[in-house]
């Protein structure tokens, strides 16, 4: 697991001044020139997004995302939305939109959640309280139920051990084994064996205790080790041992660990594949992962489904909202 590896990355040499100007005149007169934008926006970073939106309120004394929601229509003018939102914000009105929407839309609590960084989920907090005057563990605990409720409210503090700066120094020089604790992999992949696979029923309580704290690497040696002691992976255990959103919640932490980029790429999949496409899943991740590791996303998501994910996303969408995407896939 190396450096996670975008697909978009911030322009070296841009002035927000000129890119204001640019999206200005696409938006002048009769019709609005899509191409225009797509060229400029899905070459650049989020922050520089943000510094574009700044500019052209400075400049033109109107609101860029106003201007911008009106001239656009459809799945095209939600990604660029999507662009626009600075990245944690854009975590926190998903999240938002989740829970207020009607009937909760668990897998995007668990898409979020269960993937993100500590650092990522602190600010997701702290944006979500800011432009929801709102608790986002309270919203979560008012809105979801049983164990499911607990593993997410585990997400929520932020507080999985990582690794030190010294440890990721052994990490590149001498590999994983430096940084992980062999007997405590044996202890933890022994309890999920207890707690599940060996006895009636399942104890989920134990299960998150193992999974909501431990780092990805200790987490890693903990499923080889399981696999050593109940002949089973321990992705099919859960799936046979648990169901609905909980069973989908633990896969994802187990995902996060051992391939987060394969879970994206699984997700996307999903979202194209049969009739009907689910956009916001695909704009979510697109965007959303673009800046991160998509570029990994896509190596795995060749690999295992045979097709590039640009060849998906292409027979999948259309107009501009296709360019947009294929732009930031980097297709």
């Amino acid at each position: 697991m190396g450096m996670p590896r975008p697909t978009v990355r911030a322009a070296p040499s841009s002035s927000a001044e000129k890119d204001a100007e640019v999206i200005r005149n696409a938006m002048k007169g009769a019709g609005t020139d899509e191409q225009a934008i797509i060229g400029i926006i899905s070459q650049r970073s989020n922050a520089q997004r943000v510094q574009i939106m700044n500019m052209f309120k400075t400049m033109y004394g109107k609101d860029l995302i106003k201007d911008l929601e009106s001239e656009l229509s459809g799945d095209f003018r939600e990604t660029i939305m999507a662009m626009f939102k600075p990245t944690t914000y854009y975590d926190a009105w998903s999240l938002q939109q989740a829970i207020s929407g009607l009937g909760t839309k668990e897998s995007v609590l668990i898409e979020i959640l269960c993937t993100r960084t500590n650092a990522e989920i602190k600010e997701i907090n702290a944006c979500y309280q800011q432009h929801y005057h709102r608790s986002l563990e309270k919203d979560i605990v008012d809105d979801t139920s049983g164990h499911f409720k607990r593993l997410l409210v585990s997400c929520c503090q932020a507080n999985r051990a990582e690794l030190t700066p010294d440890q990721w120094q052994r990490l590149q020089t001498q590999g994983p084994e430096a940084v992980i604790d062999r007997n405590l992999a044996r202890e933890d992949a022994n309890k999920l064996f207890q707690a599940g696979e060996k006895k009636l029923g399942t104890d989920e309580s134990a299960f998150l205790s193992v999974l909501a704290i431990r780092n990805y690497f200790q987490m890693r040696a903990t499923f080889e080790e399981y696999v050593k002691i109940s002949g089973r992976d321990i992705l099919s255990s859960i799936d046979r041992e648990m169901s609905g959103d909980l069973k989908d919640g633990f896969m994802a932490l187990v995902m996060s660990a051992k391939n987060r980029p394969e879970y994206f790429a699984d997700k996307l999949y999903r979202a194209m594949k049969g009739a009907g496409t689910q956009d916001s899943t695909l704009i979510r991740i697109v965007v959303s992962r673009s800046e991160i590791d998509l570029q990994d996303i896509k190596e795995v998501y060749l690999s295992k489904y045979r097709k590039t994910l640009g060849t998906s996303i292409s027979s999948d969408t259309s107009g501009d909202y296709k360019r947009l995407l294929l732009a930031l896939v980097g297709q």
